[in-house]
């Protein structure tokens, strides 16, 4: 049964009229823009309209180069609702559902490379580039303890830092690595992930009755195959469908 929504939800969800939806354009996964009409497009372009049709709101998407930047505006009030990962270091300002999808994250290293695994990368002299405040770079820098981090503002610059400063390891998503493998003869996707991306949903904390519909609202997305109908639509490859939440 789909969720209703309360009109202390509405109210909190879409406090301009709108329900103005936070993007994080550098998830080309789940996010595309075209570059003739601007148009967007994409999993969580789906989703947010499935989300406004059920607030009965017009959906306004309000965009930022990274995940990152989404997180940052969620304190001057920029947006209403995002959908990127949920980390810890972004739950003080964000309220968030469980997860609705998982991408994994993994590294990349280059030719003639002595890592082998992942347990190699973790360890002194390596350095890993990485993208600067994506979720894989929170968790990079709660778990390393040898390993040097080497950020970089957004995938492409990632990539570029990697090999030019001809440093250890790239992390990033795994199906972005596969892409960045292809431009690298000889390069390795080491196997396994050092962790999942929880793309999840969220609001500015404080919001307490709509981050409750939220949380219905991820549940019932998942559980009702909408989110699995939409990855199949938009053949989006190396993400799942996250469990359910356990019920309370």
């Amino acid at each position: 049964m789909t969720p209703a929504i309360s009109p202390a939800a509405r109210s909190e969800l879409t406090p301009t009229g709108k329900l103005r939806i936070g993007v994080n354009m550098g998830n080309f996964l789940l996010v595309t823009k075209d570059p003739v009409s601007g148009t967007l497009s994409g999993v969580v372009v789906d989703l947010a309209h499935e989300l406004g049709r059920r607030a009965a709101a017009p959906v306004e998407f309000v965009t930022f180069p990274g995940a990152g930047n989404v997180a940052d505006a969620a304190k001057d009030g920029a947006w209403d609702v995002a959908f990127i990962g949920a980390e810890p270091a972004r739950a003080t300002e964000i309220a968030f559902t469980a997860a609705y999808l998982e991408i994994e994250a993994t590294y990349l290293v280059p030719a003639g490379s002595a890592i082998r695994t992942i347990a190699d990368v973790d360890r002194a002299g390596v350095r890993i580039a990485v993208a600067d405040k994506s979720a894989y770079d929170l968790y990079l820098k709660r778990s390393l303890k040898h390993a040097r981090l080497v950020p970089a503002q957004g995938l492409d610059a990632s990539f570029d830092l990697f090999v030019k400063d001809k440093l250890e390891v790239l992390a990033g998503l795994k199906p972005r690595l596969v892409s960045d493998a292809e431009k690298l003869p000889g390069s390795r996707i080491l196997e396994g992930r050092f962790t999942a991306i929880q793309q999840a949903i969220g609001t500015p904390r404080g919001r307490d009755a709509g981050a409750k519909y939220l949380c219905e609202f991820a549940e019932d997305i998942k559980g009702s195959g909408l989110v699995a109908q939409l990855i199949a639509r938009h053949k989006v490859r190396g993400v799942s469908v996250a469990p359910l939440a356990p019920a309370e």
